[in-house]
């Protein structure tokens, strides 16, 4: 069991004094704290808190600016900056104060009891009824559900876990704590769970539009789309008005890749938008998709200029790879990224974003400077763990052995239209499914999530990481159990594919599973994209990633993530010979039409010059290099990395003998 550490002991202590209305001793506490943690969200509320009990007023508004500025999400501190302004007398000043409190936390009962106080001060009638049924909603809900939304709202997942799970334990079914544990689990990432919750509550439930709100978000962050349209299409046949489902059904035509349609409903939603610039994004990010390259332009410019210092809008301008930043709007990155009051995410989509911007202009030292420290950034904010991905590897050479294989020689679907790609991000994998795509009998979709979601499954419910059932579950599964999988996976895609041939499956990050993938459909092509590794490497640690590949934001880990990757491709041919084509992004470059007939022939398709000529096929590329594969290949690209030398030593060094061995 893990102890407290001495600050959080520190903490307890100043409680428990301003408990005991030992208001200045609490103060003295959380200033020693402050020596130490100066930064420390939890101290320096208490210390605004406490000089607030002591009447120091002006001295706490000032504590709780600076903890504004580090905490902005924070939902205590603008209740007690509302609690401030009552001790002024200042009530519009509360009044602003206890809404921010309540938009980020609904259930702060002390802000709704002042706003309705405040608000029959003010006659403002209608508005001290809508706190009022907030105040008697809110003394309907068991405490523990109270408290625990609380801490759930301010960012404390791990305490609202252990509070609504003992009070499930205890009182059993109860809707509203169902729905929050839910919650904690999409914040965290344990999507399964949050799903089962959510259809439980609705079994209950059918009409708690609040819960199948989150449930059609939880279906998309799982990429299932379609069921995320009927929840959508549910909710908007009661409430078709209702902005939120609106937005909701937009994002299910992204995810079913029907961007004409999402672009329409985006532009519905811009008329009468408070906040127009996500809106803005949403749709420059369909436009790019579908090639209409000044139209994204045009779109991710007005999102910028909709909400000042917009990290992600100047980001996606920079990730077109071809667009150039104007002198003004570099002055306004820079301003942004300095600025102490911007947000950590719009921070570091800054620095991505000046490290291209400065890279285009040849100043390479700043720009690697901009890239190491977005990089820095990012990977604060993450719980990649690499050795969990080299475990996993382990696991797999262990298991994924010759008998295996022999043992279900023929198992699985028999079905030959996949074609999966697979490999690092950065590695040519886009090029390559541009090149295929561009047959009239292959079918282009994206990274599809299906694979990974099978490997979900099968890691069952409450996954054991020190023993965990994947990949061991693959020797006790029998040839029938592997043609389901098959056919399940081949089911899950169709809504992808128009009905051609061949189709492909891009998600790089597959290579993980091509046990798998053999023994449930032992007649799909895989394709191995592989690049230099310093380029590759390099590809990754200046790209910011819309989601996932975590592995990309430190060069230890990425360095890490290649060795391994290179080890488990090894053993794919090793176990699985001939199965996997190795296709090398420099051969590709150096020789186009070769490798494509080497591609096709491998494919068993027929040559078409249109897959020379990729770059002149129209189709929606979702990835980072959509625009470069609209271009005709150029060798410049293979050594841009070189620009970058002088501090990429500690890259070269963590690659090791990856530098030689890539090409085995």
């Amino acid at each position: 069991m893990d102890h407290p550490s001495a600050v959080e002991l520190g903490v307890q202590r100043a409680r428990a004094l301003v408990k005991e209305r030992r208001f200045a001793e609490a103060l003295q506490a959380a200033d020693a704290l402050l020596v130490t943690v100066p930064e420390n969200r939890d101290v320096l509320y208490l210390r605004a808190h406490a000089q607030r009990l002591l009447g120091e007023i002006p001295a706490a508004l000032a504590t709780l600016a600076g903890l504004e500025e580090l905490h902005p999400r924070f939902s205590r501190l603008f209740q007690e900056r509302g609690h401030c302004y009552v001790a002024l007398k200042q009530a519009p000043q509360a009044i602003d104060a206890f809404v921010r409190a309540v938009h980020i936390n609904p259930a702060l009962p002390a802000s709704w009891s002042m706003l309705e106080g405040l608000y029959r001060m003010a006659g403002q009638a209608e508005n001290a009824a809508q706190a009022a049924a907030q105040v008697a909603t809110l003394k309907k809900l068991p405490p523990e559900v109270v408290t625990a939304t609380v801490l759930f709202s301010d960012g404390e997942l791990v305490e609202a876990e252990h509070l609504i799970r003992a009070f499930l334990v205890k009182h059993g079914h109860h809707i509203e704590a169902m729905r929050l544990l839910a919650r904690i689990g999409i914040e965290r990432d344990v999507l399964d769970d949050a799903q089962l919750l959510l259809e439980a509550v609705l079994d209950l439930a059918p009409d708690y539009h609040a819960a199948r709100f989150d449930y059609a978000q939880v279906l998309i962050k799982r990429h299932l789309y379609q069921r995320a349209q009927e929840q959508a299409e549910r909710l908007l046949a009661a409430e078709p008005a209702d902005r939120n489902y609106r937005t909701l059904h937009a994002m299910t035509c992204v995810g079913l890749g029907l961007h004409e349609r999402a672009i329409e409903l985006y532009r519905e939603l811009l008329s009468g938008a408070a906040q127009p610039a996500d809106l803005r994004l949403s749709i420059a990010h369909s436009l790019k998709t579908l090639g209409r390259r000044e139209e994204a332009i045009a779109e991710y410019r007005a999102a910028a200029a909709a909400r000042p210092g917009y990290g992600d809008a100047y980001w996606s301008l920079a990730n077109l790879k071809t667009y150039r930043f104007e002198d003004r709007e570099l002055q306004q990155m820079h301003a942004a990224e300095a600025a102490a009051s911007t947000f950590v995410v719009d921070r570091y989509h800054l620095c991505f974003a000046l490290g291209k911007a400065l890279e285009d202009q040849q100043q390479y030292e700043e720009s690697f400077a901009y890239y190491a420290r977005g990089n820095a950034l990012k990977r604060s904010e993450s719980r990649y763990r690499p050795e969990v991905f080299e475990r996993n590897t382990r696991l797999q050479i262990e298991v994924c052995k010759p008998e295996l294989f022999a043992r279900n020689k023929d198992a699985g679907a028999r079905a030959a239209e996949p074609i999966f790609i697979v490999g690092l991000p950065r590695s040519g994998s886009t090029l390559i499914e541009q090149i295929l795509a561009s047959h009239s009998g292959v079918e282009g979709t994206h990274e599809l999530a299906e694979i990974p979601r099978l490997v979900v499954e099968l890691r069952g419910r409450e996954p054991d990481s020190a023993n965990p059932r994947y990949p061991a579950v693959l020797a006790q599964l029998t040839a029938e159990d592997y043609r389901r999988l098959g056919e399940k996976y081949l089911s899950d895609t169709r809504i992808y594919r128009t009905g051609k041939a061949r189709f492909i499956d891009k998600m790089p990050n597959n290579f993980r599973h091509l046990g798998l993938i053999h023994l449930m459909l032992p007649n799909a092509r895989i394709i191995d994209a592989r690049r230099e590794p310093m380029a590759c490497c390099f590809g990754n640690l200046k790209q910011l990633f819309a989601s996932g590949q975590e592995f990309s934001y430190s060069v230890e880990d990425i360095a890490r993530y290649y060795r391994t990757y290179l080890e488990l491709m090894r053993h794919w041919d090793a176990v699985l010979p001939g199965r996997v084509l190795r296709v090398q992004h420099e051969d590709v470059v150096d020789d186009l039409e070769g490798n494509v007939r080497r591609l096709l022939d491998y494919c068993e398709l027929e040559f078409e010059p249109a897959c020379v000529e990729f770059h002149k096929t129209e189709r929606s590329v979702r990835t980072a290099s959509s625009e470069q594969v609209r271009q005709p290949i150029y060798r410049e690209g293979l050594d841009q990395w070189r620009h970058y030398e002088p501090w990429l030593g500690p890259l070269r060094e963590a690659l090791g003998d990856a530098l030689t061995r890539y090409r085995d």
